[in-house]
C-alpha cells in the first residue's frame, strides 16, 4: 500500500476488506499506474467519517464504492472513478484533507471535478418551491444547470451513477420520499442520461423510477416480460445470426444489433397508444446499418422474403423523412415462430444523424427552445463518450474552450433555477425575476454574501436581491463602461421606467405646444386626439401629445391631422369602401411609427406577409414600387434570394423605439403528439396570454401519430412572443414550437 498522506483515522476492518475486494477486481481493467492512483483515492476515503446517508443508511465509503463500481462496468477512465471516490471527503474529513493537499495528490483535473461535485451535491439537497404550471421549466434549468456548472463532462457521469446507486438503495426508504426522489430521476436524471446517450443508465433509471411511481404496473409488465426474458434474447440473437447469414449471401455489408424493450418504454409506449402489451410490436427489435440508400431497400427485400410484413406496420422515412430530418425504414414482421419482430433500416450517416444531429430523440422531444449553442455542446458531450477510449486529455480540454456555455443557471432564495447569459450580473437577475424587482433593487447577496449590483454570476450561485420601497433605477445602469445590465431586457425595463417617469411633464408639455400651433394656424377645431393617435399607431390622445412633449412626434404634422375637414373625409370613405392602406407614417425614431428608414421621411411603410416581422427582428426594407418600402426580416427566403439589380432597392431600416404596445401578426408552428385535449391546451396558453388567434390549420399525420398545427397570433413584440413559445414547449408532448414562413 502506498504510504497516505493525510493524518486520518484508520479505516473499520470490515470498509478496508470492501476496499480491498473492489480494487482487486480492477486488477485486469487499468494498468499498474492507474490502479496505484485509485489505491490512494481509496485510502482517502477510507480514512474519511461521515455520517451515514438519510436515504440509504449507508457510510460514505460504501456510497463511494457503489458509485465508482458503476463507471467502472460503464468503462469510464481512472480519473473518473477517482472523483467518485473523492467526492464529499474534503467535508468527512474534519478538516485534515484540505483543498491544497487533493491538488497536490491528484492534480489540478480531479481536484476540479471534486469540487464541482461538491457544488452540485449542494444544490441537489435543496428543495425548491415550484407551481405546477412553471414545474417544466424548472426541470429543463434543471439539467442545463447540471451541465452548465460542470465543466468535465465526466463530471455529470458521476452524478449519474451515483442516481443509479441511490435509486437501486431506497427500497426501503418512507413512501413520501421514495416518491419524492423517483420522482426528481425520472424527471431529471434519466432524461439528462437519454441526452448524453448512457442508455444502460437511461434505461435503469427510468425503469427504477417506474417501479416507485407506478408499482402495480411495473409488476405487471415485468411479470409478462420475465416469462420469457431469456427466450427473447435467445430469440434475439437467432434473428441476427439468420439477418447475417442471408446477408453474407447476397454480398450486402450490414452491421446488425438488437436489443430487449425495458419496461418503461413499453409503460410509456402502452400509455400514449392507448394499447395493451400485445399490441406492441418492438418488444423484440433489431437494427441494420448499411451503406447506401440502396443498400436500405435490399435489406427490406431480405427482411420481407424472410418473414411475413405485419400490414399497416411499415414507414419509410427515407423516402418521406420525419420534420427533423430523421431518416430510417421502420417494419414489423411475424418472425420466426410467428412473433412479432420490429426492424430499422438506416445508412450510417442517418445513423449518426439520428444520435448526434438534431433528429435525436432528446432534441426533438425534450429540448425546449431553438439553443443551437446548448445542443452542440451536448453533441459533442456524447460523441466524446462515444469515443471515450480513444480521446486525449487534449481533445477534452479543447472541448472546455470551444463549447464553453453561453447561458448560465443561477437559483432564486427559494431554488427556482432561471437561466441568464453569460456574464450577467445580479441586477440583470433582479429585472428576470420582476420589473418592479428590478427598479426597487439596492444590493444583492451571492451565495450569502454582499457583493456590488455589477458582480458577475456563474452558474449555481444562488442569488438574493436586497430592495428599498422607495427605491428608483439609477442612470448609471443604463453606461456600458459601469458594466451594471448586460440583457436587452433588462435595459429596456429601466428606460421604460425613465421614460413613464417623464410621462406626466411631457404631456403638460405636448397639450401647451399643440394649443400654440393650432392658434396660429388659424384652427378652432377641438382636436379629437383619440382618433388622431389611431393614425399615428398610438392607443390614445394622451400618448400623441406626451410624444409631443418628448420630440419624437412633430407639432405640426397633428395640428395639419386636426385640421382636416372630418366630413370630406366621410365623403372620401363613401367613395372608396374597400379598406384603405394605413396612411403613410413619419420615419422618425420614437414617432410612433413601426420602423426608422435610413435618411427618409415620411415613406409609407408596411409588414411583409411573407415573413411577418416583429420588433427586434433584424430588418430591413425594400422599396417597391408606388407601395412604398416593404419591411422584412433580414433573413426572409425572398431578401436572400434577390438578384442583384433588385438588391439595389434594399434600403437600411430599424425599429422605432415604442412609448404604447402595438400588435403584429406572426405565424408559429407547434408539432406535437397527436392526442385528446391537444388543441385545447394551445388555446388555453393563448387565452391566458391575452393573444388574439387570426388563423388556424391543423394536420394529423397517423402514421407517425403527430399533430401540425399553424396559427396566425398577434403578439406586441419578439420578447412576448419567445415567452409565448416558452409556455407552449412547457405543454406534455409538444415536440418543436417555431416561427413559421
Amino acid at each position: 500500500m502506498v504510504k497516505p498522506l493525510y493524518n486520518l483515522p484508520e479505516p473499520h476492518t470490515d470498509d478496508a476488506e470492501a476496499i480491498r475486494h473492489w480494487l482487486d477486481s480492477l486488477e485486469t481493467q487499468y494498468p499498474a499506474d492507474e490502479r496505484a492512483c485509485l489505491t490512494r483515492a481509496c485510502e482517502v476515503l477510507a480514512h474519511c467519517r461521515g455520517e451515514p446517508r438519510p436515504d440509504t443508511g449507508e457510510t460514505p465509503i460504501r456510497h463511494g464504492l457503489s458509485t465508482a463500481d458503476i463507471l467502472a462496468r460503464l468503462r469510464m477512465d481512472h480519473e473518473t472513478l477517482v472523483a467518485a471516490l473523492l467526492k464529499g471527503c474534503l467535508d468527512w474529513s474534519g478538516g485534515e484533507l484540505t483543498e491544497a493537499a487533493l491538488l497536490e495528490g491528484f492534480g489540478p483535473g480531479i481536484a476540479r471535478m471534486v469540487d464541482d461535485l461538491a457544488r452540485i451535491d449542494q444544490l441537489a439537497n435543496v428543495e425548491a418551491v415550484i407551481t405546477a404550471k412553471d414545474q417544466p421549466q424548472h426541470e429543463e434549468n434543471l439539467r442545463r444547470l447540471l451541465l452548465g456548472i460542470a465543466e468535465d463532462v465526466r463530471v455529470v457521469l458521476v452524478v449519474l451513477a451515483e442516481r443509479v446507486h441511490l435509486m437501486r438503495a431506497i427500497k426501503d426508504l418512507e413512501p413520501e420520499r421514495r416518491t419524492k426522489i423517483a420522482r426528481d430521476t425520472q424527471r431529471v436524471y434519466a432524461p439528462l442520461a437519454n441526452r448524453l446517450g448512457i442508455w444502460q443508465i437511461k434505461w435503469e433509471l427510468e425503469d427504477l423510477s417506474l417501479r416507485y411511481l407506478q408499482p402495480e404496473e411495473y409488476r405487471r409488465i415485468a411479470k409478462l416480460l420475465a416469462e420469457r426474458r431469456e427466450e427473447r434474447e435467445h430469440y434475439i440473437a437467432e434473428v441476427m445470426a439468420t439477418l447475417r447469414e442471408k446477408f453474407e449471401e447476397l454480398g450486402i455489408g450490414a452491421e446488425i444489433t438488437g436489443r430487449p424493450k425495458h419496461i418503461y418504454s413499453i409503460w410509456k409506449k402502452m400509455q400514449r397508444k392507448n394499447v395493451d402489451i400485445a399490441d406492441i410490436f418492438d418488444l423484440r427489435a433489431v437494427r441494420i446499418l448499411v451503406d447506401s440508400v440502396a443498400d436500405c431497400y435490399a435489406a427490406l427485400g431480405v427482411v420481407h422474403g424472410l418473414w411475413r410484413h405485419i400490414p399497416k406496420e411499415f414507414d419509410d422515412y427515407i423516402a418521406t423523412p420525419k420534420g427533423n430530418f430523421y431518416q430510417s425504414l421502420h417494419t414489423a414482421v411475424e418472425g420466426p415462430e410467428t412473433k412479432a419482430l420490429e426492424v430499422q433500416i438506416r445508412t450510417h450517416a442517418m445513423h449518426q444523424h439520428a444520435e448526434f444531429g438534431v433528429a435525436a430523440h432528446w432534441a426533438y422531444k425534450e429540448a425546449k427552445g431553438h439553443d443551437a449553442e446548448f445542443q452542440r455542446r451536448v453533441v459533442w458531450m456524447r460523441q466524446w463518450l462515444e469515443t471515450k477510449d480513444e480521446a486525449s486529455g487534449e481533445r477534452l480540454e479543447r472541448f472546455k474552450a470551444e463549447f464553453e456555455p453561453a447561458h448560465i443557471y443561477v437559483l432564486t432564495p427559494q431554488s427556482k433555477v432561471v437561466e441568464l447569459p453569460k456574464g450577467a450580473t445580479p441586477l440583470d437577475f433582479a429585472y428576470a425575476i420582476h420589473s418592479e424587482i428590478g427598479n426597487r433593487c439596492r444590493g444583492a447577496k451571492v451565495n450569502e454574501r454582499i457583493v456590488p449590483l455589477n458582480h458577475t454570476l456563474h452558474s449555481g450561485d444562488t442569488v438574493e436581491i436586497l430592495t428599498q420601497k422607495n427605491a428608483a433605477p439609477s442612470r448609471d445602469w443604463l453606461s456600458p463602461h459601469h458594466g451594471y445590465l448586460t440583457t436587452a431586457r433588462a435595459r429596456n425595463r429601466v428606460r421604460q421606467w425613465f421614460k413613464q417617469q417623464d410621462f406626466d411633464k411631457h404631456l403638460h408639455e405636448g397639450r401647451g405646444l399643440l394649443e400654440r400651433e393650432l392658434a396660429r394656424l388659424g384652427i378652432a377645431d377641438k382636436p379629437h386626439l383619440d382618433e388622431i393617435a389611431l393614425r399615428f399607431n398610438f392607443k390614445r390622445g394622451d400618448d400623441v401629445l406626451a410624444a409631443i412633449g418628448r420630440g419624437d412626434l412633430a407639432v405640426g404634422q397633428v395640428a395639419r391631422q386636426v385640421g382636416e375637414p372630418r366630413a370630406e373625409e366621410a365623403k372620401e370613405r363613401e367613395r372608396e369602401p374597400e379598406i384603405k392602406p394605413r396612411p403613410p407614417r413619419h420615419h422618425k425614431p420614437g414617432a410612433g411609427s413601426d420602423v426608422v428608414i435610413e435618411g427618409v421621411d415620411d415613406l409609407m411603410t408596411h409588414m411583409a406577409p411573407c415573413c411577418k416581422p416583429v420588433p427586434d427582428d433584424p430588418i430591413i426594407g425594400f422599396v417597391t414600387r408606388g407601395r412604398g418600402v416593404t419591411i422584412h426580416r433580414r433573413d426572409c427566403g425572398n431578401i436572400r434570394h434577390l438578384g442583384a439589380e433588385e438588391s439595389e432597392r434594399l434600403i437600411e431600416a430599424h425599429w422605432a423605439d415604442r412609448s404604447g404596445p402595438s400588435h403584429y401578426p406572426v405565424d408559429l408552428l407547434v408539432v406535437a403528439a397527436d392526442r385528446k385535449g391537444l388543441l385545447r391546451d394551445v388555446s388555453s396558453i393563448f387565452a391566458d396570454a391575452d393573444v388574439d388567434v387570426i388563423g388556424v390549420e391543423t394536420h394529423s399525420e397517423r402514421s407517425t401519430d403527430t399533430a401540425s398545427m399553424r396559427f396566425t397570433i398577434e403578439v406586441e413584440d419578439n420578447a412576448h412572443l419567445e415567452r409565448l413559445m416558452t409556455k407552449l414547449q412547457q405543454l406534455p408532448e409538444v415536440h418543436q414550437v417555431r416561427r413559421f414562413h
